[in-house]
């Protein structure tokens, strides 16, 4: 026995979730516990290094298992074709229409619901791991810094150092609004979002200062060149992990090292100078003409 094992996540043109591709994971490791030699195919788009459908010629394997998601549609169909003398067998899987082609094209339905049973859903039976949830606070281009900024530039490189990284990543906005929910209403929302991270990368003032304010390690890369005002912020609040904008992905790597420690916790929940300017307000309305 050999097992071909698919779902939307292997189709060119089908979508991997967070629920399917942990379906897969739960099919797996059943089979490898069971000692059943299986390859698990993924969509190019999601996974170029492959294994893909077409380097899964249709002779090499005696079984098909499709995992997970709705039995519909023309890939389904596609499935069926490229793979007509091995036994196919779907698990978990949604059953909208028991007539439909993509479903009667498998010998053996073990349904997730089909309208008359429900079974608890794959991606429950596997494990998950935990890594780090990390939030991004990016700044807008800030014109006031003329031919010092690099914006593009450090926004490049994080999206492609957070691209690469193992971690839950959060994109954030500090810009508020009471008519869209997909952004904070109020400070106290934000902060609050922000105290359930495990660190904040961030690009913008607010982002830095507000992240240490939730008590939650921050690691700050200024997008203008020579230093703009996330750097004068950090070195107000004497808080070492910032970066110029010419930063590297290694100085980037050994720095979120750090953002995770216990050390970099305890500094971010330590407390923080107060704004001087305050202090000196009052006085200085007082002395004004």
């Amino acid at each position: 026995m050999r097992v071909l094992l698919t779902g939307w996540a292997s189709f060119r043109h089908g979508e991997a979730t967070a629920g399917d591709v942990l379906s897969l994971r739960a099919v797996s490791d059943v089979l490898t516990e069971a000692g059943v030699d299986h390859l698990t195919a993924w969509s190019p788009a999601f996974r170029p290094e492959g294994p893909h459908l077409d380097d899964a010629e249709p002779d090499a394997f005696t079984h098909i298992v499709f995992a997970c998601g709705p039995l519909r549609g023309t890939q389904l169909h596609e499935l069926h074709r490229r793979y007509p003398r091995s036994r196919r067998l779907a698990v978990g899987v949604s059953v909208p229409d028991p007539a439909d082609p993509a479903v009667t094209g498998f010998d053996v339905v073990l349904p997730r619901d089909d309208g008359d049973a429900c079974a608890a859903d794959l991606s429950l039976a596997t494990r998950v791991e935990s890594p780090p949830v990390v939030g991004v606070v990016l700044a807008p281009d800030q014109p006031e810094y003329g031919a010092d900024r690099r914006h593009e530039t450090v926004h490049t490189t994080l999206a492609a150092w957070l691209r690469d990284l193992d971690c839950g990543r959060v994109p954030l906005d500090t810009r508020l609004a009471t008519d869209d929910w997909r952004h904070c209403a109020t400070p106290d929302q934000f902060v609050s979002t922000l105290s359930r991270l495990d660190v904040l990368v961030s690009t913008r003032l607010h982002g830095l200062a507000l992240g240490l304010k939730a008590g939650v390690p921050v690691l700050a890369v200024d997008p203008v060149a020579h230093g703009g005002k996330v750097t004068a912020q950090a070195t107000a609040l004497r808080w070492p992990a910032v970066l110029p904008a010419d930063a590297t992905r290694a100085d980037l790597d050994k720095w979120f090292e750090w953002c995770c420690s216990a050390e970099a916790r305890a500094r971010a929940a330590a407390e923080h100078p107060f704004p001087g300017p305050l202090a000196e307000l009052v006085g200085a309305l007082e002395e004004m003409p």
